[in-house]
């Protein structure tokens, strides 16, 4: 596929032929939009890794923890890579990973921040994911909400040194310095 079509949404299929391309950006698809970003820069890497380390260590054993790039399915017209996901190991298949994470973490950065903030965390929120974290290098500094009633509610927001006591997807906490010091 050389083109985009034109006059309206990107179709899953249209998604499908054209996410494979090795040009340095990632592809990401919401509500039938096609959304472009730069490859992320090694400091948001290194969070991110951070972060699946410290939640892979503590995981239990029903669980599993991944990385981007990643493709969850949230619908026909929906296809995210978050940062770092949770899932129940029922949902690993050996293509892609089916249904909704229990979990999905991003780490912001100035070409995705208004996406995490915005259309991302309102598709998780619809997909009935049970928690959704942002983690922000710059600050450092971590929020995080929980579907309560279909509604994500604001359960967490730590910075620097502060401890974030979080529930789900099970009891965890994270200081967000830890995951960025040496980083700056």
């Amino acid at each position: 596929m050389t083109t985009l079509p034109r006059g309206g949404p990107v179709t899953l299929e249209d998604f499908e032929a054209i996410r494979d391309v090795d040009d340095g950006h990632r592809y990401e698809l919401i509500d039938g939009v096609l959304i472009v970003t730069p490859s992320p820069v090694p400091r948001h890497q290194k969070v991110a890794f951070r972060l699946a380390q410290l939640l892979d260590r503590s995981r239990p054993g029903e669980y599993e923890v991944y990385m981007a790039p990643l493709d969850i399915r949230l619908g026909d017209d929906t296809v995210l890579q978050p940062d770092v996901l949770v899932v129940p190991n029922s949902a690993v298949s050996e293509e892609r990973i089916e249904g909704r994470p229990l979990l999905a973490v991003e780490v912001l950065s100035p070409s995705t921040r208004t996406f995490d903030l915005g259309a991302k965390q309102l598709r998780y929120e619809q997909a009935c994911t049970p928690s959704y974290w942002v983690i922000d290098p710059d600050e450092p500094s971590l929020r995080a909400w929980e579907l309560r009633e279909h509604h994500y509610v604001e359960v967490a927001h730590a910075t620097g040194d502060e401890v974030a006591k979080l529930s789900l997807p099970w009891p965890i906490e994270i200081i967000p310095s830890h995951l960025v010091d040496d980083l700056r």
